[in-house]
């Protein structure tokens, strides 16, 4: 981490930026971050609406809409404008199988908060992007916060551009589940979600950009490095994404919906609710295979 000025180029060098014709955009931060008005997503979209809500998407990364108050099928219908849909036995279930709810505070056990992550990147095609929509929340505390993860790639030292090019990392199931579950309840999901390598610094698919691709929570060590200097390394790139002027903060109201980009950013949920609840509940789109 370093003090002074740092670069905050919110879009890819050569981006065309267009006016919105079908819906408005309120930013919520210099870099990351808008709250989009005019858009009802109860309701099916039409391509051309589809089109500028995905721009809006690489453009800023992470989307909120105020009020939303959709139920889980409208959530699902939603997503499923951007691929299918995953599962994941490792969450608790809501009213479908790829429903994950999240139901947290009072006496129940705080998990899966306080850590800056990316979603299933310990899959061999981690997650596209997510819809998250808050059922409930407590009278304060339980904002989420993202990340942008091409800022915190322009943002590296050039040696350490150098060290990471080319660079691949392992992620696992295993470290980021492990706080939770005991070894008896993960050992039956290790045959479906083995290790796998991804780049250190992967490449967008759709704007091109580069960005860190490793996190705290599943990745354990940088391939063909010595497990002493892989850690070094590693604990520097995931600090980057504490980084105050790469993230934005958003304080959730019931029926509030959040969809974000899972390649470009990480995200931290902020346990600091107790004793009240927090009841959320989440769809994440499949997505590719990092390169």
């Amino acid at each position: 981490m370093y003090e002074g000025r740092r670069v905050l180029r919110r879009l890819p060098d050569g981006w065309e930026e267009r006016p919105y014709e079908l819906l408005d955009i309120v930013p919520r931060g210099r870099l990351i971050g808008a709250e989009i008005r005019g858009v009802d997503l109860a309701r099916p979209l039409t391509p051309a609406l589809r089109e500028e809500l995905n721009r809006a998407l690489l453009e800023w990364k992470v989307l909120f809409f105020r009020g939303a108050h959709i139920t889980a099928e409208q959530q699902r219908a939603f997503a499923l404008n951007w691929g299918e849909l995953e599962t994941n036995p490792l969450l608790a279930r809501g009213s479908a199988d790829d429903v994950v709810r999240f139901d947290k505070g009072g006496s129940a056990t705080p998990t899966y908060e306080n850590v800056w992550h990316a979603d299933v990147t310990f899959r061999e095609r981690p997650a596209l992007g997510a819809v998250l929509q808050l059922r409930e929340v407590p009278p304060y505390g339980g904002d989420t916060m993202w990340a942008d993860m091409a800022a915190a790639y322009d943002n590296l030292p050039d040696d350490v551009k150098e060290r990471v090019e080319g660079a691949r990392a392992v992620h696992d199931f295993i470290p980021g589940f492990a706080r939770f579950y005991g070894s008896e309840q993960l050992a039956p999901h290790q045959d479906r979600f083995p290790p796998v390598t991804h780049p250190v610094v992967r490449t967008h698919p759709e704007t091109g950009r580069r960005m860190l691709f490793v996190n705290t929570s599943f990745t354990t060590h940088i391939v063909g490095m010595d497990r002493a200097e892989s850690d070094r390394l590693l604990s520097f790139l995931v600090r980057q994404a504490h980084v105050p002027e790469y993230q934005v903060r958003f304080t959730w109201q019931a029926g509030d919906v959040a969809f974000w980009d899972n390649r470009a950013t990480q995200h931290y949920a902020v346990d600091d609710y107790a004793p009240h609840r927090r009841v959320a509940e989440r769809v994440a789109i499949a997505g590719d295979r990092p390169y």
